[in-house]
């Protein structure tokens, strides 16, 4: 017997309408910490994938001479119910993702963020006036929006990041097209509910499920202005070639390994505590973890310590309070992070802590891997020159901050980085030279709030408009310049002349 068959169904989103698809393709979704599959989720046909394209083309016509203050309005009834719904979110993306309550919590908290910011939408949108650029002659910029837009999000952010994305493009007034992962379909069409809850018109929010095929659909499809992407380094260029190949806008986030410089005068307690929680929250499956620790110095005398905080942290069950991440995403993950863990000690790094043997209590099935620290690791080892995507941390030792900087800025990747300090001088120099697009001083994990913009650099990211914040309005819109001139003879006059304001 097929046991997809007797799961439930994620349905698509439509028309304003979730229908179950016709497709004769399906995906099990499948509980990390059990490995119990919970749904199953469609591969959806070319002709479900075009309707929605051309759903969101119709929708766009009458979105786009919304009010913008309307928008905005819409984007706060969505923010309070986001809201509401706040913790019953956070038990889904637990229950798809593994994740601890803490870090689906923070999942939900970071989207809603970026929703309040969608709801400030008519400020972002001004544009600019020049009077008199010639004698009786105005310029000014309109900005507005441009047409159907598509999201293609992973699956260790189910909700903050589709609400990246969509957000601002439709308080912008686009229409949109997401494409969830396949492997945490469950949250989107949460999101999706809610939105309509909101009062979103029919039509503005698609959602279709796939992989691949689906995805060439989508980056193929003519109707379809912009793609935002967050996933891997190989699959952030192929979407990046791909959409500008066929004329679309694309921003597409990759890999990283990102580092935190530590120097001698930092304060070791609040080094070792933000460095673990950094460097195993979230299973480490997170582009902003820290995964790679620079000593600069005696401050090497730090790594006993560092060994012990995480030798005292152990992964665990959602609703586990104690447990200090949950499991990877799947076996295939799990198994490459082993591989890696493996390369490491056979290429000489030393496994001050070994989370191979990982094992919980209860979950017998579940992708567990155990906090795992490496030292005496060199730059050509492949633990420091891959993502590995789980919670295992490197040391390297320098023995200057200008070799850290020269470190960090050889990494192909560039997304965030940080330095602990007491020093305003060396955080200074640190934050001026290293190439990197996120820079924490005595911050581990410096992702910006969402009236700044996430920002990327190098081989993290491939376009040049980032996410939320200015540059995603910047990103989906367009700017339109306007030069007019009005001659003193059209100046109507008389008793007749009525002005009409609606």
């Amino acid at each position: 017997m097929n046991k997809l068959k007797s799961l439930p169904s994620v349905p698509l989103y439509i028309d304003g309408v979730f229908r179950s698809s016709s497709t004769s393709h399906w995906l099990p979704v499948t509980d990390p910490a059990t490995n119990v599959e919970i749904a199953k989720v469609p591969l959806a046909t070319e002709q479900e994938v075009a309707l929605a394209i051309t759903s969101a083309g119709e929708a766009f016509q009458s979105w786009r001479e919304v009010p913008v203050p309307e928008r905005a309005r819409l984007m706060l009834s969505y923010q309070h119910l986001l809201k509401q719904h706040h913790d019953e979110l956070a038990q889904l993306i637990s229950s798809e993702t593994g994740k601890n309550a803490a870090d689906a919590k923070g999942d939900v908290w970071r989207g809603i963020e970026v929703v309040e910011q969608a709801a400030n939408i008519a400020s972002l949108m001004m544009g600019e006036t020049v009077e008199n650029v010639a004698p009786d002659i105005d310029t000014y910029s309109l900005i507005q929006p441009l047409g159907v837009c598509c999201g293609i999000t992973p699956f260790n952010f189910p909700a903050m990041i589709p609400l990246w994305m969509f957000p601002m493009a439709i308080a912008a007034g686009n229409t949109f097209v997401l494409k969830p992962s396949e492997q945490v379909p469950l949250t989107a069409i949460r999101l999706a509910e809610l939105f309509e809850l909101a009062g979103a018109p029919k039509g503005v929010l698609q959602i279709v499920h796939g992989g691949k095929e689906q995805v060439d659909m989508l980056l193929s499809a003519p109707d379809i202005r912009t793609v935002s992407f967050v996933g891997s380094a190989p699959v952030a260029r192929y979407i990046y070639q791909t959409g500008t190949g066929s004329g679309k806008r694309v921003q597409a986030f990759a890999g990283a390994k990102n580092h935190m410089v530590v120097m001698p005068d930092a304060n070791m307690e609040q080094v070792v505590s933000h460095l673990v929680g950094s460097a195993v929250g979230a299973a480490g499956q997170r582009c902003m973890a820290i995964s790679v620790v620079v000593l600069v110095g005696s401050a090497k005398t730090v790594l006993p310590a560092l060994r012990a905080g995480m030798s005292h942290v152990r992964p665990g069950a959602s609703d586990d309070e104690q447990a200090a991440y949950g499991p990877l995403i799947s076996a295939a993950a799990k198994a490459r992070v082993l591989a890696l863990i493996k390369e490491g000690i056979a290429q000489g790094a030393i496994c001050e802590i070994d989370g191979s043997h990982c094992a919980v209590d209860g979950y017998p099935d579940g992708h567990w891997v155990g906090p795992t620290l490496f030292s005496g690791v060199e730059p050509s080892m492949s633990i420091y020159r891959e993502e590995i995507f789980g919670p295992v941390l490197v040391c390297l030792e320098v023995d200057s901050l200008t070799e850290a900087i020269e470190l960090i800025n050889r990494n192909p990747y560039g997304n965030g980085t940080s330095i602990f300090t007491g020093s305003g001088a060396a955080a200074r120099q640190f934050q001026h030279q290293v190439q990197v697009g996120q820079v924490g001083v005595n911050v581990p994990i410096p992702v910006p709030l969402p009236f700044f913009s996430f920002t990327g650099w190098r081989g993290s990211f491939y376009g040049d408009l980032h996410a939320y914040g200015k540059q995603a309005v910047r990103f989906y819109t367009e700017t339109k310049t306007v030069t007019a001139r009005w001659f003193d003879q059209d100046i109507p006059s008389g008793p007749n002349m009525t002005i009409h304001l609606r």
